[in-house]
C-alpha cells in the first residue's frame, strides 16, 4: 500500500512562511525570539542607546515625563458596590472593589471599624501565575498595602456606628485583570480611588432589638448616605523604580524588565509631596541619608545617587499625576 505524505502545499516550510511577512514583521519575530533567549542582553543593547524596549527614553534626563507611562482612572466602574475604580498604567490593569459590611468591633478598640485590602492575581492577568490558593507575591503586595493605606489617611474610628456593639468593615478587594509591570503602583492607586468613592448608607444600632438598621437616601431623606472622612493630605501616592545592572535607573518598570532587576523601590508620597516611606526589595542602596537631609540639600556631586533620584522623579511625577487623580477621584 503506497504510503501518504503531505504535500507541499499543506506543510509550508519557514521560507515560504517568510515571503508571506513584510520585511518589518520579520524583525519583529527576530527581535521577539532574540528577547525571549537573552533577555539580559537584549534590554542591555536598548540601554545602551538611552531607551527602553517598550519606546520610552530612560531616566537620564530626569525632567523627562515621557520615562513613565501613561495612567488611566475610571472611578465608579462597579455600580453594584459602594466605591469602586479600574486604573490602567500602560498596560497593567486593576479593577478595585468595596464591600462593607457590619460587625462588632474588637475588644481592645470598641470605637474602631476595619480596613482590609487585599490583591487577588488570578491566572487569567499572567501567564506566571497559575490557579489555586494565593501566591506568594499576592501576600507580599496585601501586607504592603495595608501598611501604606494604615498611615492614617482614614481614620478608623470614623468607621465605628456604636462604641463596642456595631461598626463597619470595609474589604477593599483589587483583581489585577493584565500584569505588565507595576502592580504595587496601579494597585494602590485603585483602592485610593474606590476608598474616595465609597457612600455608605445610614446606619444606626438599635438597643432594643440589639442589631444594626440601615437606610438608603432613596427611602429616606433625611437620612442622606455618607463619605468617608479621609484625610487628603495622607492620600498615599506610590512610584516605583527598578535598578538594573547596578546603574541603569527604570521607572514605572514592565513585567519583562522586572525579572531583571537588581532593586526595585518604591517611594510612597502624600499629597503635598511628602516622603510617607521607601521601600526596597532585592539588593541594597547605601546612601539613605537622602531620606533625612531632603534632596534639595544634598550636595550637587551626590545628585546621582539612586535614592536620591528616585525620590526626585517621584517629586516631579506627583506633581503631575496627582491633579489627574483627584480630579477623577472626586
Amino acid at each position: 500500500m503506497a504510503s501518504v505524505l503531505p504535500s507541499s502545499s499543506t506543510n509550508p516550510s519557514a521560507s515560504s512562511v517568510n515571503s508571506f511577512l513584510s520585511a518589518a514583521e520579520r524583525e519583529a519575530i527576530k527581535a521577539a525570539t532574540f528577547q525571549r533567549l537573552h533577555p539580559r542582553i537584549y534590554l542591555e543593547r536598548f540601554l545602551e542607546e538611552k531607551i527602553r524596549p517598550d519606546g520610552r527614553p530612560t531616566a537620564e534626563n530626569i525632567e523627562d515625563p515621557n520615562a513613565w507611562r501613561n495612567v488611566e482612572v475610571n472611578v465608579g466602574s462597579i455600580t453594584t458596590a459602594p466605591g469602586s475604580a479600574l486604573v490602567r498604567i500602560g498596560k497593567t490593569t486593576v479593577v478595585c472593589g468595596i464591600k462593607a459590611e457590619i460587625c462588632e468591633p474588637e475588644l481592645d478598640n470598641p470605637d474602631e471599624g476595619f480596613l482590609v485590602p487585599n490583591v487577588d492575581l488570578p491566572a487569567l492577568c499572567s501567564p506566571k501565575f497559575k490557579p489555586g490558593p494565593p501566591t506568594e507575591e499576592a501576600q507580599v503586595l496585601s501586607e504592603r498595602l495595608n501598611e501604606v493605606l494604615g498611615n492614617g489617611m482614614l481614620s478608623l474610628s470614623s468607621l465605628c456606628i456604636c462604641s463596642g456593639k456595631s461598626a463597619w468593615v470595609l474589604y477593599v478587594d483589587a483583581t489585577v485583570i493584565n500584569y505588565d509591570g507595576n502592580v504595587f503602583d496601579a494597585t494602590l492607586l485603585a483602592m485610593v480611588c474606590a476608598l474616595k468613592n465609597v457612600s455608605l448608607p445610614h446606619a444606626d444600632f438599635d438597643p432594643e432589638l440589639h442589631r444594626t438598621v440601615c437606610t438608603r437616601s432613596e427611602t429616606d431623606p433625611s437620612k442622606p448616605a455618607r463619605k468617608l472622612a479621609i484625610q487628603e493630605d495622607l492620600v498615599p501616592l506610590a512610584f516605583s523604580f527598578g535598578v538594573f545592572a547596578g546603574s541603569h535607573l527604570l521607572p514605572d518598570p514592565t513585567a519583562s524588565e522586572e525579572t531583571l532587576l537588581d532593586t526595585y523601590i518604591s517611594v510612597i508620597l502624600d499629597a503635598h509631596a511628602q516622603v510617607l516611606s521607601v521601600s526596597q526589595l532585592g539588593a541594597g542602596v547605601d546612601n539613605y541619608e537622602a531620606l533625612d537631609q531632603g534632596v534639595n540639600n544634598l550636595p550637587s556631586s551626590r545628585e546621582a545617587d539612586t535614592l536620591a533620584r528616585c525620590i526626585s522623579l517621584a517629586k516631579k511625577r506627583q506633581a503631575v499625576l496627582i491633579k489627574k487623580v483627584y480630579n477623577t477621584s472626586t
